[in-house]
């Protein structure tokens, strides 16, 4: 009766053993996903998103190959993570429509965390593991942001580092190697913590060091090159920008029932600006642009929103760029940009061609009406076509309007085709008082960088901004409060390294996990193999 007793004993310690395991891997991957948001705007801890990359990265590693880690575990502490960085970060998507698309899509997104783990676990079986494990981020970085329904790039690592050191990179590989960089000195950190698991004399010290320093060293490297906006250079010319925050009557999904109000608003800070102009206390712009939804009355068809946007346009001097829903014959909308130019009106326009799913426009739209009163208050949107690019007093600007900010390939095509400055009208008045707008304002700065350009704010309700091309902020308004900005902007003609390789840098950094992790495969067959012999 002894006997049979002890080794029921043992599996029941061994089995405490390994649910304690579980927990504080668990537990361990949810705070490096909280420490990831918590490097995010509007906080500067920038630095803790490495930190929190390393947490996951011990923890898929085994703690340095003391445990085993299975592939299934892996997706399970990956999507752990995920959801500890993607339930903070997204409350904005709920705050008006209740919890449930808020938490249903930071699940969503936690599954490509999940596979990131699981990718992990299989990197982690490498000597070269902190390099391959970072290109796994890469490659689920790259796949969140393209599907389903065009992707969500929303919370990728790079958009969380525009007051980090190693923002220079996002000049010379965009988003895609920044956020890369960010990964790698994650990965570089935690297998540096774990030398003392897998010493194997001074050489094993050199590659940790390496993946944790080389992002660093590069970003120092190309720091002096960045663009400043100080003087222009060559044939570059320099001009004054307004953008106006009208503000808006309330917040939330309903403040376009005051559609008139808000082109009211816009008119009169407008108009306001013109008077400052002829007292002499702002200096006259050369272009002015207004806000995503400041004219939600299409001016195309209602004449007195054309008159008021005119008689703007006429008082300050200028042609503004009004962001306007234009309705089509056949009854949907398109979220666009027109260059308004004083009594010859509207000119050339953006038609946003990445539109948002489930806001401006809801797929499968009868499935959800069963699951949420607001499936039908999405919009009716369609896509645009162009290059981005609106000419307006010879000024080429390129446009990103709020969300397509997000996605590389939005600016990326309008720089190329001639942008000389980057314009983001957005509308933020429906994520109320959240951290939306900064975690956009962050995009804009690394768009900045990642391109050269100057880029100009201009929000409904807030937060506009002025952005230097070296990703410093000039000029920020506050929340909810009607403002104008003006500064002088230098026009840029040149194109980064970032901007002439375009989609490349990605492209090169998912070949190179798909080979990494491949090689990877590759060797556990042949090693399972030989061992069956």
């Amino acid at each position: 009766m002894r006997s049979e007793s002890v080794p029921t004993a043992v599996t029941e310690r061994s089995s405490g053993e390994r649910l304690r395991r579980v927990a504080v891997s668990t537990a361990l991957s949810v705070a490096g996903g909280g420490l990831i948001f918590a490097s995010f705007p509007p906080r500067t801890l920038w630095f803790l998103a490495p930190v929190g990359i390393a947490m996951l990265a011990a923890v898929l590693t085994g703690f340095g190959g003391r445990r085993s880690v299975s592939l299934k575990a892996g997706f399970g502490y990956g999507f752990a993570a995920g959801l500890g960085f993607f339930v903070p970060l997204l409350p904005w998507i709920g705050v008006y429509v209740g919890p449930m698309p808020w938490l249903a899509l930071a699940a969503a997104e936690s599954v490509f965390v999940g596979l990131f783990g699981t990718l992990g676990v299989l990197a982690a079986r490498t000597a070269w593991w902190p390099l391959s494990m970072a290109l796994a981020w890469s490659l689920t970085e790259w796949l969140r942001s393209s599907v389903p329904f065009g992707g969500f790039p929303w919370g990728r690592l790079a958009f969380g580092q525009p007051e980090g050191w190693l923002l220079p990179l996002a000049s010379i590989g965009g988003a895609p190697l920044l956020g890369f960089g960010v990964a790698l000195t994650g990965t570089g950190m935690a297998a540096l913590l774990l030398l003392g698991s897998r010493w194997n004399g001074m050489r094993s010290v050199v590659g940790p060091v390496a993946a944790t320093t080389v992002a660093s060293i590069v970003a120092l490297a190309v720091l002096p090159t960045l663009h400043s906006n100080d003087a222009p250079e060559g044939d570059e010319r320099t001009v004054t920008i307004a953008a106006v925050q009208g503000s808006v009557p309330r917040l939330g999904l309903d403040f376009n029932a005051q559609r008139r109000a808000v082109l009211d608003n816009h008119v009169s800070e407008t108009m306001a600006l013109a008077a400052d102009v002829d007292a002499g206390r702002q200096p006259a712009p050369d272009l002015v642009v207004w806000p995503e939804n400041a004219s939600d009355i299409d001016p195309l068809r209602n004449a007195d929103a054309a008159t008021l946007i005119t008689q703007a346009s006429v008082a300050v001097g200028a042609p503004i760029l009004v962001g306007t829903v234009l309705v089509n014959a056949d009854g949907t909308n398109t979220n666009s940009v027109i260059a308004w130019n004083g009594t010859d009106g509207p000119g050339e326009r953006h038609d946003k061609t990445i539109i948002q799913p489930f806001g401006e426009y809801l797929p499968f739209r009868s499935f959800f009406r069963l699951f949420s009163e607001y499936a039908d208050r999405a919009g009716y949107f369609v896509p645009g076509s162009g290059n981005g690019v609106v000419n307006a007093a010879g000024i080429a600007a390129g446009i990103a309007t709020c969300y397509e900010v997000a996605f590389d390939r939005a600016l990326e095509e309008s720089v190329r085709s001639g942008a000389e400055f980057i314009a983001i009208p957005t509308n933020n008045a429906t994520f109320g008082d959240t951290e939306m707008t900064y975690q956009q304002l962050a995009m804009s700065r690394v768009r900045a960088v990642e391109h050269g350009r100057t880029v100009v704010v201009a929000a409904t309700s807030g937060v506009s901004a002025i952005v230097a091309p070296d990703g410093g902020v000039l000029q920020q308004t506050p929340l909810f409060t009607a403002d104008v900005l003006v500064s002088s902007v230098v026009l840029r003609q040149s194109l980064t390294v970032a901007t002439r390789l375009g989609s490349g840098s990605e492209l090169v950094l998912c070949l190179a996990a798909v080979v990494a992790l491949g090689a990877t495969v590759l060797a556990g067959r042949r090693s399972s193999a030989e061992n069956r012999r």
